[in-house]
């Protein structure tokens, strides 16, 4: 598939990231009421590694002490992002999490993208996050300032996500990659959960449940991250997750029947507006793409 095809293909990628994501989510806040938010996410983590180790098999390939650090390192900031915004969730809106989150990949965007078009993208992309969110959040509660805290906190793991997974993405399959950074967050994390695990086997209901959140939040969107991040470039990748937020508008709307008021209308045409500007080559490549066409 040719560069542009790619970049082409890579928004309907993240709308299907974005909705098994969020299917998981909703089974992952029935799972509060059993078990910790952070247990939820280590059970997450944990599965996926047992899953992707099991597929991968990444001690047959011949990595070396470099990638295997920084395949550890991209699993400890992913985990660290997964556990944060399970902590968002459990105290804010999953919109107003999710918008609040995105403030990282923005700032990703901003600061690392070629060209005027890619920041003004992400100026776009920010007011369009900012117009869902709506500020939806009681400053006067603790458990609004904390969800707001945890969800800053995630948005700038969630940066570091970006930046780590895209270079191990592209040194190698980034499965293998991502096999190692799951096994790691699981081991890393461990000690935080070690009272509260065993709470997952409370019931069958529970663990199947606890199973479904793992593959529906984690082998599968990450898997499809992975192929995006080694497609596209990281400032693009960043933009490109502004269709999280409009997706979870739009599956709320559809699916929960909560209709947005006029301003997250807005912003959801302020995030499709940035997506298409991101999806766009740059203006280098395009001139490159016609030489090529006409030869």
């Amino acid at each position: 598939m040719s560069s542009s095809g790619r970049r082409a293909l890579a928004p309907a990628l993240f709308i299907a990231s974005g909705t098994t994501q969020y299917t998981g989510a909703a089974f992952a806040v029935v799972l509060f009421s059993v078990m910790a938010p952070t247990t939820v996410a280590w059970w997450r983590v944990t599965i996926a590694a047992l899953v992707l180790l099991a597929w991968r098999r990444p001690w047959r390939e011949h990595l070396t002490l470099r990638e295997v650090g920084a395949s550890a390192l991209f699993g400890v900031v992913m985990s660290g992002m997964n556990i944060a915004f399970y902590e968002a969730v459990a105290r804010l809106d999953l919109g107003v999490a999710v918008s609040l989150e995105f403030l990282g990949p923005v700032v990703v965007a901003v600061f690392f993208g070629r060209g005027w078009l890619s920041k003004l993208a992400g100026l776009v992309a920010f007011a369009g996050v900012l117009l869902i969110s709506g500020f939806g959040i009681d400053r006067t509660s603790s458990a609004g300032v904390s969800g707001f805290l945890w969800a800053m906190l995630a948005g700038g793991l969630w940066a570091g996500y970006i930046l780590i997974g895209r270079r191990i993405a592209r040194a190698r399959s980034g499965l293998t990659s991502l096999s190692i950074a799951t096994a790691t967050g699981s081991l890393v994390y461990f000690p935080v959960v070690a009272g509260d695990f065993l709470s997952a086997f409370e019931s069958a209901q529970t663990f199947w449940t606890v199973v479904g959140v793992a593959f529906l939040s984690t082998v599968v969107p990450y898997s499809i991250e992975q192929i995006i991040m080694s497609w596209i470039d990281a400032p693009t990748f960043a933009l490109l997750n502004a269709l999280l937020p409009a997706t979870s508008l739009v599956v709320g709307a559809v699916v929960l029947r909560q209709f947005p008021a006029w301003p997250a209308v807005a912003g959801l045409v302020f995030v499709s507006v940035a997506v298409w500007m991101a999806s766009r080559p740059p203006r280098d490549q395009q001139k490159r793409t016609l030489n090529i066409d006409k030869t």
